[in-house]
């Protein structure tokens, strides 16, 4: 803690030379990582992969550095993760695109539209852990959903090499715990993480992790095995969620998960079990 202090003060000493606006930093960011995006396609094959690790960790260094007024404690995890493995899961499935630019350009737009929505959502997590803002709520939404789409490309990403299940497993396993917990830590911003916040990061991983074992198995295109993953973890985070803040009502769990039926089914209906995909 004390390294994350000391390195908080120096951007805090960074901070006061700096006189643009908190937006017109978000920007700054969002164009520099939406142009380290786009030259993840400029560099060899053999190049790709270490450079999808260097914007990842550049988005850590940039999105700490933005946000550095009130972060402290637990938030260098909390609030620093999602841009992280967000910038990782678009960088990640940027590759499986087409190779023609008219496709991968306004992926790249929206890229940068969602690095710029998830810092917002990100700095009013970070001013909301210390007092009550309205756009709190809208926050949650739009984090929520952009935790989604990151869950759904990292997984869609790792499901389309075939890798066997134990590898599937263990790489799914990473994923889900560190979206998970920061969902949940989320829901409720606290400063020290409890206990039943912990238990149910770990219950939701496992949960997930074993879904994915079982989906290794099954003759299923990576895609479908992506959105079943996904909306189970929509459907178990949504209600660990409302479990945290106490509104977890008998109607909620009802419509999780029927929602996550829905898809089983239609994963079942297009399974072909005469030979994987």
């Amino acid at each position: 803690m004390k390294l994350f202090d000391g390195v908080k003060r120096r951007m805090k000493r960074w901070g006061r030379r700096i006189s643009l606006t908190k937006r017109q930093q978000f920007v700054i960011v969002m164009f520099f990582l939406a142009a380290g995006l786009m030259l993840t396609q400029l560099v060899t094959t053999d190049l790709r992969y270490p450079m999808v690790i260097g914007l990842s960790l550049f988005t850590y260094i940039t999105s700490a550095i933005v946000l550095r007024e009130e972060l402290a404690g637990i938030e260098w995890l909390s609030l620093l993760t999602l841009p992280t493995l967000f910038t990782a899961s678009v960088a990640l499935f940027y590759f499986l695109l087409p190779a023609r630019w008219l496709t991968r350009v306004p992926f790249v737009v929206l890229y940068g539209v969602g690095m710029y929505a998830l810092l917002l959502t990100e700095n009013i997590y970070n001013v909301a852990a210390d007092r009550t803002i309205a756009l709190l709520r809208a926050a949650h939404s739009i984090g929520f959903l952009l935790t989604l789409v990151t869950y759904f490309l990292l997984v869609q990403t790792v499901m389309a090499f075939r890798f066997p299940f134990y590898i599937n497993t263990l790489a799914i396993l990473p994923i889900s715990f560190f979206l998970v917990f920061q969902s949940l830590w989320s829901a409720v911003l606290e400063e020290h993480v409890s206990a039943r916040t912990w238990h149910l990061t770990i219950v939701v991983t496992v949960v997930l992790a074993e879904l994915a074992l079982v989906c290794s198995f099954l003759p299923i295109k990576s895609t479908l095995e992506a959105l079943f993953l996904t909306t189970s973890f929509y459907s178990m985070v949504g209600m660990a969620q409302q479990y945290l803040v106490e509104k977890l009502y008998k109607k909620t769990v009802v419509e999780f998960f029927t929602v996550c039926a829905i898809v089983f089914a239609i994963v079942l209906m297009t399974t072909h079990w005469r030979g994987n995909l």
